[in-house]
């Protein structure tokens, strides 16, 4: 068996930026335990894996611990690979997964995210995850990831969380964000429970952040910059219940998978 591999780094306009995620189109399904030992041999954030189905695509995501419902990075990855790749001559694509449909376009070389919010509400006191991230936090909201507000850029850039207590938490990941200062808010991101200690940049995390601080700007088109090593920028609009999320992506390398 052979199967096609991309890797493309999303939120990037330069290999080696933003967020590497790996991307394999598919004829048909192949077992949910293939797909794992893909993701796990990738050793990467994410896998996509998708199949054409008519004029939609389905879509599913592997960190290399486990599979999870939504994955932004790898979305865009996905469409990059459609729009460029696979002789598809739209401009709209409509991915199907686990969290809904999932419409993305491209505008030029910028592909937009059009993602569910995410649902969350604020906790009141969570001190072990002042723990485990070191300092703690002026406010915290809960929904499938933590979030933790802190003052300044700088506290979020200093930041350095104690894994194995972030394994403890009751949540697929923390999210840590603050105003920023040539963005409107910045943030970084740790999912050591799904196998990744530090997404260098998460679309889905921003389901969380861009009507948080849509909120509290009182506006809804954001500009954001996610604080990893390799760092990426995105383009946020909050649209009722929806988040759009724009960005580029560059492929790095393709070949095959032999099995």
């Amino acid at each position: 068996m052979e199967i096609k591999i991309f890797q493309v780094d999303a939120f990037a306009s330069e290999v080696f930026g933003g967020n590497p995620a790996a991307v394999c189109p598919l004829e048909k399904w192949i077992t949910d335990e293939l797909m794992q030992k893909i993701a796990g041999e990738n050793n990467l954030s994410e896998t996509a894996f998708f199949i054409r189905n008519g004029d939609e695509f389905e879509i599913r995501w592997f960190t290399p611990a486990s599979e999870v419902d939504l994955c932004g990075h790898a979305t865009l990855a996905s469409a990059h690979v459609i729009f460029h790749h696979l002789d598809y001559d739209k401009d709209i694509i409509l991915f199907s997964s686990k969290s809904g449909r999932l419409p993305v376009n491209r505008e030029g070389e910028v592909i937009t995210l059009d993602f569910p919010t995410a649902e969350y509400h604020a906790v009141k006191e969570y001190g072990k995850l002042s723990r485990a991230l070191g300092k703690e936090p002026l406010e915290v909201y809960e929904g499938k990831k933590l979030l933790a507000l802190y003052e300044n850029e700088n506290d979020i850039i200093q930041m350095n969380p104690d894994f194995e207590l972030l394994k403890e938490l009751d949540a697929e990941g923390v999210i840590i964000t603050s105003k920023g200062e040539i963005v409107d808010f910045v943030s970084r991101f740790f999912a050591p429970k799904i196998g990744i200690n530090e997404d260098p940049v998460t679309g889905a995390a921003h389901t969380m952040l861009i009507p948080f601080w849509a909120q509290k700007y009182n506006k809804n088109n954001l500009t954001a910059l996610q604080l990893s090593e390799r760092k990426g920028e995105l383009i946020c609009k909050l649209a009722g219940n929806r988040v759009k999320i724009s960005g580029k992506a560059i492929t790095y390398l393709n070949g095959k998978i032999i099995l």
